[in-house]
């Protein structure tokens, strides 16, 4: 990790800081559940909308197309354009418990 300081001595390093947001991600072919990493501040949708090509997810597990977990892992990086559709789980939360 790179530091370096300005010339009143304030510090600054290369970490980026990042909120945790628990979401569900379907993609073409499976359904994970994990924690993206979002700046803070910031919205899911605004994370998305970079040019990045792969979105990271912690704490994952994957599931098919049964909803039988077929992965868990602590690490996955999962591919833009495969992602169909992705949603935070304090949307699913709030629907569920205004019902």
């Amino acid at each position: 990790m790179a530091i370096d300081h300005d010339e009143k001595g304030k510090f600054y390093t290369d970490v980026i800081r990042k909120a945790v947001m628990p979401a569900i991600i379907q993609t073409t072919n499976h359904l994970i559940r994990g924690l993206v990493h979002i700046k803070p501040g910031k919205r899911l949708k605004d994370e998305l909308d970079n040019d990045d090509l792969f979105l990271a997810v912690t704490d994952a597990t994957i599931h098919d197309a049964d909803d039988q977990v077929i992965y868990n892992a602590p690490f996955l990086v999962v591919q833009r354009r495969q992602i169909v559709w992705i949603m935070p789980v304090e949307e699913l939360t709030q629907k569920n418990g205004a019902n």
